[in-house]
C-alpha cells in the first residue's frame, strides 16, 4: 500500500491560538519554491491508517492569507494540485471534492489553544471527519459538548482543534485535529470517572452513539524531512523539525 501523505500548511496565524481557517487539499504536493514566497509553515505527516492518497492542510487566519497565497501559486505558474494518487476516495464521509474550506468551531473545540500548542510537538495527528444529516447540527452541538463535560471531569489531555467546512464539501462536514505526543498514551486509556459522575457521563456516552452522525478516523505520523516550518513554530522541539541545524 502506498503511504499517504498529509501536509500542514500553517499560513501567518499566532501559534498560541488555532487558525480562524484551514483549506484542505486532498492527494496534493508540497510546493516548497512557492510556499517560500509567503509567510507559512509546512507540517507533513504519513498515514498509519486510513486512505491511500496525499492531503494538504493550510491553516490561516483570513480569506485575505488564502488568496495571497493563490497570488504565489499563480505567479509561479502553478495552476493546480495534481496529486499522486488518483482520484479521491469517497466513502459517504470523505468527500469526493479534492479541496475543502474550513472555519474553527471553538464551541465545537476542546482545550484549542492548548490543542495548538501541542502541535508543534506532536508526532502523530489523529484526525476525525464528521458528516452530520440534515437538521442534525444541534445534535451534534450538544453531543460535542457532552464529550467536553466528559473529559473535564477526568482532566483528559485530549486537546481538539474542529473545524466545520464551509467551500468544497456537503453542507454537514466537519473536521477535528487531535495533536498527540505518542501513540503510547492511548494504551493508558482514560483516567475512571469518579463516582458522583458516573451517571452523568454514561448519558453523555449514550447520547453520542444514538446520534445519527457518519464519522472516519485517519491518522498520521508527522514527518520533519518533508514539512516546511518557521523557526517560530519549531521552536518548542527545533531538533525535530529541524535536524540539519543541530
Amino acid at each position: 500500500m502506498k503511504i499517504t501523505l498529509l501536509a500542514g500548511i500553517f499560513a501567518c496565524c499566532s501559534l498560541a491560538q488555532p487558525p480562524d481557517l484551514i483549506r484542505v487539499v486532498r492527494d496534493g504536493i508540497i510546493q516548497p519554491d512557492v510556499h517560500g514566497t509567503v509567510a507559512l509553515n509546512v507540517v507533513a505527516m504519513s498515514a498509519i491508517a486510513g486512505p491511500a492518497e496525499t492531503w494538504l492542510i493550510e491553516l490561516h487566519d483570513s480569506f485575505a492569507s488564502i488568496e495571497d497565497l493563490d497570488k504565489a501559486f499563480g505567479a509561479a505558474g502553478f495552476i493546480g494540485f495534481s496529486g499522486t494518487n488518483g482520484p479521491a476516495t469517497a466513502d459517504g464521509i470523505l468527500p469526493t471534492s479534492g479541496t475543502w474550506i474550513a472555519r474553527h468551531r471553538p464551541g465545537l473545540s476542546y482545550r484549542p489553544e492548548q490543542a495548538m500548542q501541542n502541535l508543534a510537538k506532536a508526532r502523530y495527528l489523529d484526525v476525525v471527519v464528521y458528516r452530520i444529516p440534515p437538521g442534525g447540527q444541534s445534535e451534534f452541538v450538544k453531543g460535542q459538548r457532552l464529550r467536553e463535560y466528559s473529559l473535564d471531569i477526568v482532566n483528559a489531555e485530549r486537546p481538539v482543534m474542529a473545524y466545520e467546512v464551509i467551500v468544497g464539501a456537503p453542507s454537514g462536514t466537519y473536521i477535528s485535529l487531535t495533536p498527540l505526543n505518542s501513540l503510547r498514551s492511548l494504551d493508558e486509556g482514560r483516567p475512571p470517572t469518579p463516582f458522583y459522575a458516573e451517571g452523568a457521563v454514561a448519558a453523555a456516552r449514550s447520547f453520542t452513539r444514538n446520534m445519527e452522525v457518519l464519522r472516519e478516523r485517519l491518522w498520521f505520523r508527522i514527518e520533519p524531512r518533508l514539512s516546511w516550518v518557521s523557526k517560530d513554530f519549531a521552536s518548542p522541539d527545533p531538533g525535530f523539525w529541524h535536524p540539519k541545524d543541530k
